[in-house]
């Protein structure tokens, strides 16, 4: 099985990674750093507000009395954060003592941010100039968008929409959820199938990893879209906003984020709009602090059976992918899980842990507030069938058969059972199994016996 990747919780992780050139860039705009700051782990947070007036380099002994003895391992790990991020730098004397100080650059915008506040390069619309949709109708816009994405990633087939995305931009999204050999349709990875069973937020900061990572294929600065992702976290849910006040880069990411359902694109008749959702204004805030307890739709019978109040053909598609689905209604879909069923979710990828949080996460409020939710008989059933297929273990083997006596049936019996590699044998039928990295010495084994 390939190794999963690892989701980035927040942009933290890819501002990291950017050349040291690159996050100076970026640290020369105030609403940058606040994100920064905002994206922090809280003792890291508290470090940067205790040091933003202080221009001497602080010894590594000051810092560690900041904080309690038992919260040294949080002190690490705040520490390297924030010199991978280039906030603070680390410099060792000639009495081998270590000391930080902090980024000039990023303590400076940091102070004007935080003090004077900061000005966006674009103000939200007169109201009075625009139709704004109501937070109900922005909601349904954004998860239908997503939904509409989803499918067409599992097939385009079950898509009543198509995303607008171009080929090579779809290429971008499937790397690493789908495959694809010559002549034949495109199937999902091993990784694709865990990947549609993760929470919302955790997909959409895969989707937003691989766009920025593949951002100089297409001729563009990956610190370039950065920078407007996290200024666009700054922007108000539902509110207007000009697009002429975007350059190129800016518009070209926009009209990406569309699709996704990160914001809503408008026409009027002189002028266009876009209104960032809640996805688009969480950007900035890492994936633990986003996540919220959202609606169940599933239950889960003590025979198996499985119904989930939906009308989302995603959540079809979803449950098709470890389940036999029975009958669809307009409002209700019923299915059945066997052991078929979740054995072809095994050989694609999929593991009885994360079909059961799949379960739980996901149940319906009548039955979200038990213990269990989901039923123990099923749960234990899902891991006993997975550890089934794990019991079998493939290995090669040689069989033997057609020897022209006993004696030397009897022989070759012996060298193989001396050497711990006789897997199985019939002394009847004169027929054994050995061990395929004994082959070589069987064969010698048997030409000495004929001479």
């Amino acid at each position: 099985m390939p190794q999963v990747k690892i989701i980035a919780k927040n942009f933290i992780d890819m501002v990291a990674s950017l050349p040291a050139v690159k996050l100076d860039m970026l640290y020369a705009n105030p609403f940058i750093c606040e994100a920064i700051l905002r994206s922090l782990p809280p003792l890291a947070k508290k470090y940067v507000l205790q040091m933003m007036y202080i221009d001497a380099p602080i010894p590594a002994k000051s810092l560690e009395e900041w904080v309690l003895p038992d919260g040294l391992s949080k002190h690490r790990v705040a520490i390297d954060r924030l010199i991978q991020l280039r906030v603070l730098s680390e410099t060792v004397d000639r009495k081998k003592e270590t000391s930080y100080e902090m980024n000039k650059k990023f303590q400076i915008n940091l102070q004007k941010q935080l003090i004077h506040g900061g000005i966006l390069p674009r103000e939200p619309m007169a109201s009075s100039s625009v139709i704004l949709p109501s937070s109900e109708e922005l909601e349904i816009y954004a998860l239908e968008q997503w939904e509409h994405f989803l499918l067409h990633l599992i097939s385009s087939n079950q898509s009543e929409k198509l995303t607008n995305f171009s080929s090579s931009m779809m290429k971008v999204f499937q790397r690493g959820l789908l495959s694809q050999r010559d002549k034949e349709a495109s199937r999902l990875t091993e990784y694709g199938f865990q990947f549609l069973l993760m929470e919302t937020n955790a997909q959409l900061w895969y989707i937003i990893r691989e766009y920025i990572a593949n951002a100089e294929e297409r001729g563009v600065d990956p610190a370039n879209i950065i920078s407007f992702l996290l200024e666009l976290s700054f922007h108000e849910t539902g509110q207007a906003y000009n697009i002429n006040t975007l350059n190129e880069v800016q518009l070209n990411t926009i009209k990406d984020l569309s699709d996704l359902g990160l914001v809503k694109l408008q026409q009027g008749r002189k002028e266009s709009w876009f209104l960032p959702t809640k996805l688009a204004t969480t950007l900035s805030v890492s994936l633990s602090d986003t996540a919220t307890r959202k609606q169940g739709y599933v239950v889960v019978e003590t025979n198996f059976k499985m119904y989930a109040y939906s009308t989302s053909k995603l959540h079809c598609e979803i449950m098709r992918l470890f389940a036999r689905i029975e009958y669809e209604l307009p409002n209700l879909i019923v299915g059945a899980i066997n052991k078929e069923s979740l054995y072809n979710a095994f050989d694609n990828g999929i593991t009885s842990d994360q079909i059961v949080s799949f379960l739980q996460q996901n149940a319906h409020p009548r039955v979200a507030e038990k213990v269990p939710t989901v039923p123990e008989n099923v749960t234990d059933q899902i891991r006993l069938w997975e550890s089934d297929l794990n019991r079998v273990e493939m290995a090669p083997a040689q069989f033997y058969d057609e020897f022209p006596s006993k004696d030397l049936f009897e022989a070759v019996c012996d060298f193989a059972r001396e050497y711990g590699a006789l897997l199985w044998d019939d002394s009847k039928k004169m027929q054994l199994v050995v061990k395929g990295e004994l082959h070589n010495e069987m064969r010698e084994f048997l030409r000495r016996q004929k001479q």
